[in-house]
Formats: C-alpha cells, structure tokens, sequence
C-alpha cells in the first residue's frame, strides 16, 4: 500500500500496474471516492484524431437486458454480451469469444475449462460522449435552419 498526500487530501494508492512503458493504471482511494485509473496523459500518445464518426458505431452496440444465470433471484440487469461488443469496441473486451483454457488440479490432471470474456464498460464513455456532441450539433443545426 503506498501513500500519497497532497495539499489538502492523503490519497491511497491501493495498486499500481505497470509495464515496459511505466505505470498505465492505478486503484486510487481519496476521501470517500474510489478510481479506477488508465493511463490518459498526452504524452502517451500520437495520432489523435477528433473527426472520426461516433454516431454510426454507437448505433451497432447492441444494449441488452438479462439475468446472470448464477443469479437465483433473476434479477434483470442492463449491459452487453461481450463477444458483441467486441465487434464495435474491441479494446473494451478482453478474452476470446467461446475462449477455453487449461486447469490443473492437485494431482496433475488437467481439465478444459471455459475462459470467460469480460468487458470494461468504461472503454464505451468516449463513444457515448462523442455520439451526444454529434448529436448536439446536429440539433443546433437543425435549429438554426
């Protein structure tokens, strides 16, 4: 656990992931909030493009609503399958549609076990924000006609 204080706040640094290129997230405690840090900063970065068109891929998402089926009260949540979010937004899966991957117990036995995907559902707030602008100017223009 590493600690950070600052002017006005201590602020916890509960993890710390690092690569070759230095740290590119963190897990932060402040107060009473918690982050969930990537890295974002400007000089980690080259061709940065504005112009690209959000409204299109966002229209390809395909929200949904459903249960766990762990979940024995059923409760309906809102959210993605991954294997299909994957195909508008690759970066906010991780893992291989219909994945498999190898476990060994104890006694040396390995077994084929399902390698389940996950989505980091913050990847699609660039995609949202941009669509909302596009969609705010299309309104002014609209209006302004």
């Amino acid at each position: 656990l590493l600690l950070e204080t600052g002017a006005t706040s201590a602020t916890a640094i509960l993890v710390r992931t690092l690569n070759g290129n230095g740290v590119v997230g963190s897990i932060t405690v402040a107060g009473s909030a918690t982050a969930y840090n990537t890295s974002s900063d400007y000089r980690l970065k080259e061709n940065v493009d504005y112009t690209w068109d959000a409204t299109t891929r966002l229209k390809q998402l395909k929200p949904a609503r459903f249960n766990f089926i762990v979940d024995e009260t059923n409760t309906l949540v809102d959210g993605f399958l991954a294997h299909e979010a994957q195909e508008v937004v690759p970066e906010s899966v991780h893992g291989t549609k219909d994945g498999m991957r190898n476990e060994t117990d104890e006694e040396g036995n390995v077994t084929s076990v399902p390698d389940m995907q996950g989505i980091d559902q913050s990847k699609l707030v660039p995609l949202l924000v941009k669509t909302i602008q596009e969609l705010e100017a299309r309104i002014t223009a609209l209006e302004d006609a």
